[in-house]
């Protein structure tokens, strides 16, 4: 029984990092192309073109709050997409 909760424990690892800010930077991009806006509503779901969903509107909460922790190169991609914070 521990091998399951160990390929659990690494898919959820794999979920985070850069990853997440690829997968959230693609929604935004996607949500921002759609609308004209990167002001999202906290509660929006971006649906991916391959059918991921990606809970933006808490991503980009969590992401702002983590600024600080943000690379150079992460922010860029940010500030790119329109984020005035991310400058």
């Amino acid at each position: 029984m521990g091998v399951p909760k160990q390929k659990k424990a690494t898919a959820k690892a794999s979920k985070g990092g850069s990853g997440a800010l690829e997968g959230g930077a693609a929604a935004l991009a996607r949500y921002a192309t759609r609308t004209g806006s990167v002001t999202v509503p906290r509660s929006h779901v971006e649906v991916l073109e391959d059918g991921s969903e990606v809970k933006l509107g808490i991503w980009l909460t969590n992401t702002k709050s983590r600024r600080a922790k943000l690379g150079a190169d992460q922010l860029k991609v940010l500030a790119d997409l329109g984020l005035d914070w991310a400058t």
